[in-house]
């Protein structure tokens, strides 16, 4: 079939790759792709959001299924208008996909269907939120309601922090409207996963579970970012956390769907941390991780397409996922990310053959003239698939050190403490 793949990053690339894997792939294009994205599907110049764009392409190019990577797309409706334009479409429709645009929606969700989370308040005016604040105790985590690209959670280690989150969000420029609703929810301790599984609204197959580092330094210091590095599997989520998983947090998001009649086609991901008391969800997100996917994909075994196939048509009881080994992703970074990436400077090492088991995914990358440049905060995913996580891990930072650009840097922890690696 011939298949459109909507977005341009590093995720993107990603999928593009697997996706060409597919024996039922007849050609593969990416809208607006990438460099990168171009080794594998053929990139047309329509953006992400240009929706009429999107259909006449999908109509003159006999699309028979279309991929919607990022998740601004899928908020805005684009798979409800490809539905429509008779287009199956892999990712949620608009109301559903209200699970990751508003997080207020989400957490009225999670409620109402007794899925496990953090306490939470919702708020539009400033003043009760610092108001409320108190109650909260420290640290607490401020919540933009809308979709802020990563930049919208702060965990607050002193009141001053809070109060200022408070402001930048609600009052301030930084998030734009994403921030004039806001949620403040107390602070929960445990080690944090995300599973990510394919959903049709009546069952949920999970991938493995990852583990995100958020923030930009090592140690978990400095700020949130969209994603440093990433490593696969968990190695806390053993099999019986994964059981009480499902039975605690997806099989009751599966009942929430069907009873609010939310149609579901799709990646959903659950970012869960596993506390005391049990698996907590702290967000849903309705398309696949970024960078998660790129340490995921490496060790699915199964034709992507086909599981997109049956998810889109509801058979998704009838597939088995296999996945096997495991992975580490270090993301290389520009110069003044994640406040005010520089781009434009020129990227070496690229050209170096890589083992078979390392992938670079392209996230913020740009060719001039045959020349690699960057062109992005996120410029790099550094993957590499092994036995282990610490054999991933040590293939990856090899295959890292090997690039070069200016003011690049990059989380030297990835998966330490899955290896116990002071």
């Amino acid at each position: 079939m011939n298949v459109l793949l909507v977005g341009s990053g590093g995720r993107e690339h990603a999928l593009a790759w697997k996706l060409a894997q597919s024996r039922k792939l007849t050609r593969l294009f990416a809208a607006p792709g990438s460099p990168g994205i171009g080794e594998y599907a053929d990139c047309v110049p329509i953006a992400a959001d240009d929706h009429a764009g999107l259909l006449r392409f999908c109509a003159e190019s006999r699309i028979a299924f279309a991929v919607i990577g990022p998740e601004a797309p899928l908020a805005a409706g684009l798979a409800d208008a490809l539905w429509a334009a008779g287009v199956p479409v892999f990712g949620p429709k608009q109301a559903a996909a209200r699970l990751e645009s508003s997080k207020a929606f989400a957490k009225d969700f999670m409620a109402r269907h007794g899925v496990p989370a953090a306490r939470s308040a919702v708020f539009t005016d400033p003043a009760e939120a610092l108001k409320a604040l108190p109650a909260f105790g420290l640290p607490v985590v401020v919540k933009a309601d809308g979709l802020a690209a990563g930049k919208g959670v702060r965990v607050c280690a002193t009141a001053a922090e809070a109060d200022a989150a408070v402001a930048d969000f609600m009052e301030g420029d930084a998030l734009g409207g994403a921030g004039k609703t806001l949620l403040l929810e107390e602070f929960l301790v445990g080690r944090e996963t995300t599973l990510m599984g394919f959903c049709d609204g009546i069952s949920f197959l999970a991938l493995p579970p990852s583990s995100d580092h958020k923030r930009l330094l090592d140690d978990d210091k400095g700020p949130n970012t969209g994603g440093m590095g990433v490593i696969a599997p968990t190695p806390e989520v053993t099999p019986e956390v994964l059981e009480r998983i499902r039975r605690e947090v997806t099989d009751k998001v599966l009942l929430g769907l069907q009873a609010d009649k939310l149609d579901y086609r799709g990646i959903l991901y659950c970012g869960i941390i596993l506390t005391a008391a049990g698996p907590k969800v702290l967000e849903f997100n309705v398309r696949f991780g970024d960078p998660e996917t790129q340490a995921v994909l490496p060790l699915l075994g199964s034709d992507l397409l086909d599981l997109m196939d049956a998810t889109v048509r509801g058979n998704l009881s009838r597939r088995r996922l296999r996945w096997s080994g495991a992975s580490v992703t270090v993301v290389l970074a520009s110069e003044g990310y994640p406040g005010a990436p520089r781009s434009g400077r020129t990227i070496s090492g690229l050209e170096t053959e890589t083992p078979p088991d390392v992938f670079l995914f392209h996230a913020g990358i740009k060719s001039e003239q045959g020349v690699w440049k960057t062109a992005g905060g996120r410029v790099l995913g550094v993957t590499a698939a092994g036995g282990s996580v610490a054999e991933a891990r040590d293939k990856a930072y090899a295959a890292a050190r090997s690039i070069r650009f200016d003011g690049m840097h990059y989380r030297k922890d990835i998966g330490a403490t899955a290896v116990r690696v002071p």
